[in-house]
């Protein structure tokens, strides 16, 4: 309708006057009509399509990847548009290579790390295993600890002493376990030959009386016997080698400090430039380091040869009067002294059985 009034409104002629102005035709309130009318359209059509695109951004939200920051004043050119996705790709981009960068220098640092260490390893292998060929060809000098030296002799003479009484010992239990159960079966053989021997019953059950006897005190005898042997194999193997591994710790930290310090008696007879003064304080620091190692293993050392041998009297104070008492007491018969040894010890024997492992133990 709009379009129609329109294209009247065109085609419609202006008269003028002869004077030039125009005159007052009665076709002019119907353009003044048709132009208002055309006028309210469009704003209705822009009001609409305003409300649409309103909906439509308050539902979807703005999309920052198309945002762009505009450089400049109100109707610049178009230079100054900035799209910010390509900020936002440039800061990924920047940020992902300063990680990797990161992760590169960590990565080159451990390296770094583990190339000193194995320097620093190779270098003071090298100088104990000279140090060692030197002590053992007469060329070198090694730091002699006499007294010391002599109570580690001794210690490790007196383990090879006790390791041949532990094995004896574990020999005698594993006879004297063969011997109780030989009695055991021979007691219920001489028990079961009584209920079928009527002539010979009474000598029979004398015997099984006394295989059973025999058998029983030989069980506490065991008891006895295997507290011993425990005892002996803690001391042996336990505290006896525990001191031993910190003499060992204590040798190597010997050889190492005989090692720097024969460094840096060579380095002190050489020149005295700047480059070598440098190296005889490095060489100065590490015998330091090595020397209070080596102090402090000493001592420790010491203590636990004092210790051990405190140990040792006391422990074997109490299983050989426990051995000899238990021996005496099972070949002399009586077993009222041999149970009143295990009582006085703290020995509780194992019941019949205890040894077998259980049903659930065997699967």
């Amino acid at each position: 309708m709009a379009d129609s009034i329109m294209s009247k409104a065109a085609t419609m002629e202006i008269p003028i006057n002869s004077n030039g102005d125009t005159g007052t035709l009665p076709e002019d309130d119907s353009l003044e009509q048709a132009a208002q009318l055309q006028w309210s359209l469009d704003e209705q059509v822009g009001s609409s399509r305003g409300t649409r695109d309103l909906q439509q951004v308050m539902v979807s939200g703005p999309n920052l990847n198309e945002t762009s920051i505009v450089s400049g004043g109100y109707g610049g050119t178009a230079e100054g548009i900035i799209p910010t996705s390509s900020i936002k790709g440039s800061n990924m981009h920047h940020s992902s290579s300063s990680s990797s960068v990161a992760a590169d220098d960590a990565t080159r640092g451990v390296a770094v790390e583990k190339l000193e260490t194995m320097k620093k390893w190779g270098l003071n292998t090298y100088k104990c295993t000279k140090q060692m060929i030197s002590e053992r060809f007469g060329r070198g000098s090694r730091t002699v600890d006499l007294e010391l030296e002599a109570q580690i002799e001794v210690l490790r003479d007196t383990k090879k002493k006790y390791e041949n009484v532990l094995r004896l010992a574990r020999a005698l239990t594993n006879h004297f376990y063969n011997m109780v159960q030989t009695q055991h079966a021979l007691g219920d053989t001489f028990a079961d030959l009584s209920q079928k021997s009527p002539e010979l019953r009474d000598e029979f059950g004398y015997n099984a009386e006394t295989q059973k006897l025999l058998c029983k005190n030989g069980e506490t005898l065991l008891g006895a016997v295997n507290f011993f042997v425990s005892s002996i194999n803690t001391l042996v193997n336990k505290t006896m080698e525990d001191t031993l591994m910190t003499i060992k710790m204590y040798e190597n930290a010997r050889l190492e400090f005989d090692a720097y310090r024969s460094d840096l008696e060579e380095l002190s007879l050489g020149p005295r430039d700047a480059v070598a003064m440098a190296r005889i304080d490095a060489a100065q620091e590490q015998y330091q380091v090595q020397k209070d190692k080596y102090e402090r293993l000493r001592s420790d050392v010491i203590i636990k040869l004092k210790f051990l041998e405190e140990n040792k009297v006391k422990v074997m104070h109490k299983q050989l009067l426990l051995f000899h008492n238990a021996i005496s007491a099972y070949f002399a018969g009586n077993q009222q002294q041999l149970e009143q040894t295990l009582k006085q010890f703290n020995i509780k024997l194992r019941p019949p059985g205890a040894d077998k492992p259980s049903w659930l133990e065997e699967q």
